[in-house]
């Protein structure tokens, strides 16, 4: 069986739909359907039902799908343990996290991991996609998602709040809310990619305030947490973003800073069979230890 084929079949039956498919594999979506197309004219049944929605998978497609995991898993497992023993040469480290956490909380620290161990080489994957561990896409995920899989282990990394800013010039405009009744007259920018998004209640702004089953209308999308908050940072609205990504613009301004907010946490996931791996003891013990920093310097009231 062709193998680039298979890992095609592979990320389209796991995400559901070739437009996610092709995000993650970097290719077009045509490219992905001829593949497609080819291996089940190769095997001589349709894997998908394809319908309005987006994709199901026939039942000789989950048969494929379950071996084709099952395959590229143990390859990933091998290859991972072989990379852990191999001490004449540079080991690499694999870590993916969410856009908005990996540019501005994990990024900054990773040199000074990297001082740490200089004989480490590491790659940081920046996607709001799902990354799947058990086919070694990474070693390591920072997520706040946490999923039904009894192959990956997690640990709880942070939790941090979400809160409410917006600009100087657009208070200065529009006013300041002083409940969170009076967001119903506001600019609201919001996550536009649910089936991606980074964490759980990012858009809680939609609902903050509102009576139960009623969600306000957003005044700006957009599919990634930076972006959002770029351009609250130049007056487009107001948004409710996480204190680790806040922090880092100076031209935000927490507002209604009384309303409860919900809690977002964060996850060190990584599969069963890395549970020795030095890499991944050694990148948790330094993660563990910047939250901690992190967390006291925010109750202190300073920056990190």
């Amino acid at each position: 069986m062709d193998w680039d084929k298979l890992r095609v079949f592979y990320n389209v039956a796991d995400s559901g739909s070739f437009t996610r498919a092709a995000m993650r594999l970097d290719i077009t979506q045509s490219a992905i359907s001829r593949q497609i197309g080819s291996l089940e004219e190769r095997m001589g049944v349709p894997l998908f039902h394809r319908h309005a929605r987006g994709l199901l998978l026939t039942e000789q497609g989950e048969l494929l799908f379950r071996t084709a995991r099952e395959v590229f898993s143990e390859l990933a497992m091998v290859q991972a343990k072989i990379t852990e023993n191999i001490a004449v040469s540079p080991s690499a480290l694999k870590i993916a996290a969410t856009v908005g956490f990996g540019t501005t909380w994990l990024s900054p620290r990773l040199h000074t991991f990297l001082d740490l161990y200089p004989n480490l080489r590491v790659t940081l994957l920046l996607s709001d996609n799902p990354i799947d561990l058990t086919v070694h896409e990474s070693d390591v995920s920072i997520t706040s998602s946490v999923t039904e899989d009894e192959d990956l282990i997690y640990r709880e990394l942070m939790c941090r709040k979400l809160l409410i800013y917006s600009s100087r010039d657009y208070l200065l405009k529009y006013g300041v809310p002083l409940t969170p009744e009076d967001l119903d007259h506001h600019r609201l920018v919001v996550y536009s990619e649910m089936a991606m998004v980074p964490s759980d209640n990012v858009n809680w702004i939609l609902t903050c305030g509102t009576p139960p089953g009623i969600k306000r209308e957003p005044y700006l999308e957009i599919n990634n947490l930076t972006g959002i908050t770029k351009a609250v940072e130049y007056g487009a609205g107001i948004a409710c973003l996480p204190e680790y990504v806040a922090k880092k613009y100076k031209g935000l301004v927490q507002i209604l800073p009384e309303t409860m907010s919900p809690i977002v946490r964060f996850y060190f996931v990584y599969p069963k069979q890395l549970k020795d791996s030095t890499r991944i003891t050694n990148l948790w013990t330094f993660l563990r230890e910047e939250s901690q920093k992190d967390e006291e310097d925010i109750k202190r009231g300073s920056k990190p």
